[in-house]
């Protein structure tokens, strides 16, 4: 060891650093069981194979290689466990750093999160025969780790950004009548008190009309589409 008062980075301890993602999206009305035309919001999970907590579902994480930035960790990690691109751009939450959070030694998160609509990953969920699965951020259980803190960090984060905008998760795409967007903001607040009609009066002040005709409906009339600012 050094001697007192020349001491380098060396003589201190190093904890890993792990990276864990939350992965948002809306499940729609036909995939909630629910009955009716709500949607819910969901958290994507991933059943972990390592020897550590095998066989138990947890979020979308991996360790830190040396020379990675972190949003290559992150990029890697959301890629080789959920086949997610260089497109999708998660952001960073905040450090996780409980001292006994991990059994294994000192281990920091850096967590992170991140919405991607349900059509994209829904094939990917597929794909992944029962190695993934999304599910209701009220129902996701026992998780290793503070997966469920991060969980509830990211649902609190997701409910502030879409009380300010019109989908800033870019959950549907370009052109969405209101009903749809309706459908996804009202799940992600955990299902609103108040009216659909209610929504629309406020919702319609954040959008510019689409240039798109409006949609034909199986009743009524045509639905008027919009878009984001």
């Amino acid at each position: 060891m050094a001697k007192k008062g020349k001491r380098t980075l060396q003589d201190y301890p190093r904890p890993s650093v792990a990276v864990d993602t939350a992965v948002l999206t809306v499940l729609p009305p036909e995939r909630t069981g629910r009955g009716d035309d709500r949607g819910e919001l969901a958290v994507l999970q991933v059943r972990r194979t390592g020897g550590h907590k095998r066989g138990e579902w947890s979020l979308l994480g991996t360790f830190l290689h040396e020379g990675e930035l972190l949003a290559g960790s992150v990029a890697r990690s959301l890629r080789e466990k959920a086949g997610l691109g260089d497109d999708v751009v998660p952001r960073q939450l905040r450090v996780f750093d409980a001292v006994e959070r991990d059994t294994r030694g000192r281990v920091l998160s850096v967590a992170h999160k991140v919405w991607v609509p349900h059509a994209r990953l829904a094939p990917v969920v597929e794909a992944a025969d029962g190695g993934l699965r999304l599910v209701p951020v009220g129902e996701v259980g026992p998780m290793p780790f503070d997966h469920p803190e991060i969980v509830a960090e990211a649902v609190a984060q997701g409910r502030a950004e879409y009380a300010k905008r019109a989908d800033p998760g870019r959950l549907l795409p370009g052109s969405f009548t209101l009903h749809e967007l309706w459908v996804v903001h009202d799940a992600v607040a955990g299902h609103f008190d108040s009216t659909e009609d209610a929504f629309r009066l406020r919702a319609v002040r954040l959008l510019e009309p689409s240039p798109e005709p409006p949609r034909k409906l199986d009743v009524g009339r045509p639905a008027k589409l919009y878009r984001r600012r």
